[in-house]
């Protein structure tokens, strides 16, 4: 197949958009290209320029604080050198003279010893001790203001420039910053805006104070607008526009019906009413023969749902006529069995009658109950089970153990059949055992949930020990009860007067 003939079996919708793409699209690319390199170039120049103005910022401060240490030292080592009167008034004097310069200071010894203060400035330390021509300087936050320490000789001169000092040093420029703040390693002082803002900004760091300090500046980001970068990419939005049309042409006149068609297929529910598909469904003739398709298969389904309701029925009905059969052959098994047993010439006889039909009636209630639990598919529920195959032993019981008690403490707990027949074996096995050897003590069976898959069979009786026996009988019963365990796929745990086992229920519903 040629390309020609791929391209006319396409859809009119995808047609458009390769028409379009084919056109636009190329053009549109090289001028997005065009366009992104500007944006970039301008970019990188508009950073360059936030880069200027954050610098201008901390220079600014670095230069206030330059300036009013060298005033600072000239004035302290003025008024220390040649002392006449009061050497922070004579400091001060010759301080007044410089415009915007701190009068603010304190003058100490070489050895840090405090000689005076002025303009209320509050002493700091004596440490650190400055040399002739040192400078020093760090951040007092409580006091919100940037201290620095000169050395002259005759002593040292510590000055203080508060935060509305900086910050006029700052507007000066012109600069728009949106914060600043000053570190010195162990303290942060804030001049302009808040720590928060900082996400939002362009953030720059620069050290003064030969590198005693580092100013944090952050401006404004300086970027490409949205709409510049609308009009750079105008070619590739046209393709974009394009492209949207079409698919709103196809949306339209092809997605909206087919989402129709889905919708009325969803809502379709065998058994409820007829399939009602839309009539109407634009003008695709394709979407129409789609509608009709949907209807004939679905008629076709529903034809063989009704044709497998009806074979389902007709097996149910069968397995229902099984069971019903097998519990009535149980049923006249083990009434034979008590004819015979009855009619038996020795006790040995009647009793083994008896035994092999106790068995076969605790089998047919089992399958009785299955029978009957079948249809809601729960399993067996083992608390009228348990209580038929008591009554039923008791009936069944030899003469010495017509009065045998039995109490019953039984949750409503379900289970599958195989566990139920087990269950129903162990119970016969014991009880029995029971009331042939101790046919006068009653007989406690107990059935409790112990966990959301798991309950505990208990029975309890004088007569059950769990040490080892020497007579045959006792180990047979040993060997049977044991058996019965592992069938439920537990160990018997065997207690004095007590034996228990546990079996898999079904969860809570």
């Amino acid at each position: 197949m040629t390309a020609a003939e791929r391209f006319a079996r396409l859809p009119t919708a995808a047609k458009l958009l390769l028409i379009l793409t084919a056109v636009l699209l190329p053009i549109g690319l090289a001028l997005a290209w065009v366009g992104n390199t500007g944006i970039r170039q301008a970019n990188s120049a508009l950073e360059g320029h936030n880069q200027d103005q954050s610098r201008a910022a901390s220079q600014a401060i670095e230069s206030l604080i330059a300036r009013n240490a060298l005033a600072v030292r000239v004035a302290a080592a003025g008024a220390l050198q040649n002392p006449v009167g009061d050497v922070c008034v004579e400091a001060a004097n010759a301080l007044a003279t410089a415009p915007a310069i701190t009068r603010r200071f304190s003058l100490r010894g070489p050895d840090g010893s405090l000689i005076c203060t002025f303009g209320g400035f509050v002493p700091k330390d004596s440490d650190p001790l400055i040399a002739p021509g040192d400078i020093r300087v760090w951040l007092d936050p409580g006091a919100g203001q940037i201290v620095l320490r000169v050395g002259v000789v005759g002593g040292m001169a510590t000055a203080s420039l508060p935060v509305a000092e900086l910050r006029n040093a700052v507007t000066d420029t012109a600069v728009p910053v949106e914060f600043l703040e000053l570190r010195d390693g162990e303290n942060a002082l804030t001049v302009f805006g808040s720590e928060s803002r900082t996400r939002e900004l362009a953030v720059t760091d620069w050290p003064i104070g030969n590198g005693n300090l580092a100013v944090r500046v952050g401006i404004s980001h300086q970027r490409i607008t949205t709409i510049d970068r609308l009009l750079l990419l105008l070619p590739l939005l046209m393709w974009i526009a394009a492209a949207i049309i079409t698919w709103s042409l196809v949306s339209r006149l092809l997605v909206r019906p087919l989402k129709r068609l889905e919708d009325a297929v969803l809502a379709y529910r065998p058994g409820e009413g007829e399939l009602e598909l839309p009539r109407k469904l634009g003008p695709s003739e394709e979407i129409q023969e789609l509608r009709d398709a949907f209807a004939r298969t679905i008629d076709r389904t529903e034809e063989s749902e009704r044709e497998i309701t009806t074979a389902l029925e007709g097996q149910r009905r069968l397995v229902r006529e099984v069971h019903h059969r097998v519990k009535n052959n149980l049923q006249v098994v083990a009434s034979l069995l008590n004819i015979h047993g009855r009619n038996a010439e020795t006790p040995d006889a009647r009793a083994a009658y008896a035994g092999i039909s106790r068995r076969v009636g605790a089998l047919s209630i089992v399958h009785r109950n299955h029978f009957a639990e079948m249809e809601e598919n729960r399993g067996i529920s083992l608390r009228p089970l348990v209580t038929e195959l008591a009554a039923e032993l008791r009936a069944s019981a030899p003469e010495s153990a017509r009065g045998l008690a039995i109490d019953l403490e039984i949750d409503g707990v379900y289970t599958t059949q195989d566990v139920a027949v087990a269950v129903a074996f162990l119970i016969t096995e014991i009880i029995e055992y029971a009331m042939l050897h101790a046919p006068k003590d009653p007989i406690e069976l107990s059935i409790r949930r112990v966990s959301e898959l798991t309950a505990r069979l208990s029975l309890g009786s004088p007569v059950l020990v769990p040490e080892t026996a020497e007579d045959s009988e006792k180990l047979q019963f040993e060997r049977i009860v044991g058996g019965l365990a592992k069938q439920l796929r537990s160990v018997l745990d065997r207690k004095l007067g007590r034996y228990s086992v546990d079996l898999p229920v079904f969860p809570v519903t």
